[in-house]
């Protein structure tokens, strides 16, 4: 069976979006490789072994066009609000708490952030489906 080890993203700017990934979400550098025209940096954290990790082609100065097919990583919390007010407090923009209802029953609470580069986060309040 395959398992899922990590999701990979290009990113202009390593220092910028360390920094966003490790105050966002927690995420520290497990792993830099450094090659002649390209950089990649794993970021993990102890709650889980799935990593990001972030491509810096040297030498790219302009911003990567997303495209329509990139959706959105996501990751879960234990509690939602109190991440959403964190992330305010820590001047990174969260969007709005929104709960999805399905059937008349909360099937998930969610709100989207985007990183340096515009690639969007969906961050979830951990339940059912989204452990």
């Amino acid at each position: 069976m395959a398992k899922m080890i990590h999701s990979m993203v290009r990113v202009l700017d390593e220092k910028r979006s360390v920094d966003f990934y490790s105050l966002a979400f927690g995420l520290n550098v497990a792993e830099r490789v450094e090659q002649e025209t390209f950089t990649l940096v794993y970021m993990s954290n102890a709650e889980e072994n799935f990593e990001l990790e972030l491509t810096i082609n040297k030498g790219r100065d302009v911003p990567y066009a997303l495209g329509d097919g990139y959706g959105h990583l996501a990751v879960s919390v234990d509690d939602l609000d109190a991440e959403h007010a964190r992330l305010i407090e820590a001047g990174l923009a969260p969007g709005k708490i929104i709960e999805f209802n399905r059937k008349d029953e909360l099937f998930a609470r969610y709100f989207f952030i985007c990183d340096p580069d515009g690639y969007k986060i969906e961050v979830l309040q951990r339940r059912g489906r989204f452990k």
